[in-house]
């Protein structure tokens, strides 16, 4: 039985722009100006006064006047959305992001008898909310379209999760207009037929539907009524994955600094690869540059590696080539490719190998930092600075 997760960023725009400033959490705003425009997305203190994405601003003014608009920066929404999209693909090798905000994942593979889909998805939501500081909603269920109704019965910041015999019992009592493809002229002709909810829906005769909507659509909806979405291939995935980048507070010029973080920015990986049991060969650093440029260069290992230390090494010798001189970085990203599970892989110890057992203290901290929270067992040389914003 198929098991899929729709994940959804709440009021993402607006999430993101909270967390750069703070004082707006508990404030009415939107994005999308203060003046004129179109509201791309609104907090929910915005949307208790009725304001609304995609209403003009002039709108969104009269109904709440002591809202605050921000102007979009939709490089800072990419570039979060990216580093949400690298959480994801630690989860599962099927990963597509349908927008912006908001993704599909195949879990079928990967739910097992320890590890249930409901713990997944709490999984991928502390992870976005630790390290992105943004809330998601996740929804899980046999199907795109179960899964993606119950994300948005979630909102905000929940999961629902629907197993296959609860679907009909969990779409049936819901409005018509919450199914997705149902618009506002589509509801008002269901409306004139007596439809009100989705189980009228479930019940009432194709013909009816294929009359009122035409053929296609009437046979599509009453289709979607009883949660059957007919089922969609995937779209082939790009190479499997494991990263995490970090965009700085404020840019960072000296060595020392950027060395600092990628460190940080490697222990990261290399601890997210220990936790689902992958090792890579190939690791690539990205730098992000004060003009916002971004260069990026690759390294393969003599051996696929999980370990911290050598990822970090490989990162820094990738630093030495690409920058020649003293340069000013607002971002380090560190990505580890051609995975291999980890019990598939024999690893030659070296000669020159030290004889203390850091595997065993790399998976010991793993252990402390699952068990009491992120960043609990630390680097000393980490645990002073300030961190960036990690992805």
């Amino acid at each position: 039985m198929a098991v899929l997760m729709h994940v959804d960023m709440d009021a993402f725009y607006a999430a993101v722009e909270m967390r750069r400033r703070p004082e707006l959490v508990r404030a009415p705003m939107w994005v999308g100006g203060q003046i004129r425009g179109v509201v791309l997305s609104a907090n929910y203190p915005a949307r208790s006064f009725g304001v609304r994405g995609g209403m003009s601003v002039a709108q969104a003014r009269r109904l709440c006047p002591q809202g605050v608009g921000v102007r979009p920066d939709f490089a800072s929404y990419s570039e979060v959305s990216a580093g949400v999209a690298a959480i994801l693909a630690t989860v599962s090798a099927k990963v597509e992001m349908a927008s912006i905000d908001e993704a599909y994942l195949d879990l079928t593979d990967v739910v097992g008898a320890q590890d249930q889909a409901a713990d997944i998805g709490q999984r991928v939501r502390a992870m976005i909310c630790d390290e992105q500081g943004i809330t998601a909603s996740v929804g899980i269920g046999p199907n795109r379209l179960v899964a993606k109704m119950a994300s948005v019965a979630a909102k905000p910041d929940g999961l629902i999760e629907i197993r296959p015999a609860q679907v009909v019992s969990f779409l049936h009592p819901l409005p018509v207009e919450r199914l997705v493809g149902v618009g506002d002229s589509t509801a008002a002709r269901l409306h004139r037929l007596g439809v009100v909810t989705i189980g009228d829906l479930a019940q009432c005769s194709r013909s009816a539907l294929r009359q009122a909507l035409g053929r296609q659509s009437g046979e599509l909806l009453a289709e979607l009524a009883w949660g059957r979405d007919g089922g969609r291939r995937w779209s082939p995935p790009g190479e499997r994955g494991v990263g995490a980048q970090v965009t700085f507070g404020t840019d960072i010029g000296d060595l020392g600094g950027v060395r600092a973080e990628i460190l940080r920015v490697s222990d990261k990986v290399a601890a997210r690869m220990r936790a689902v049991g992958v090792v890579g060969r190939t690791v690539t650093l990205s730098l992000g540059f004060a003009d916002f440029t971004v260069r990026s260069g690759s390294l393969a290992l003599s051996s696929p590696t999980d370990s911290s230390a050598e990822v970090y090494a490989a990162a820094l010798r990738l630093h030495s080539r690409m920058v020649g001189k003293p340069v000013i970085l607002r971002r380090v990203g560190v990505r580890v490719t051609g995975l291999s599970q980890r019990n598939q892989v024999w690893r030659q110890p070296t000669l020159d190998e030290s004889e203390v057992d850091w595997e065993a203290a790399e998976l010991a901290v793993d252990k402390l930092n699952k068990a009491f929270g992120p960043r609990s067992v630390q680097r000393a040389v980490l645990a002073g600075r300030k961190r960036g914003l990690s992805i």
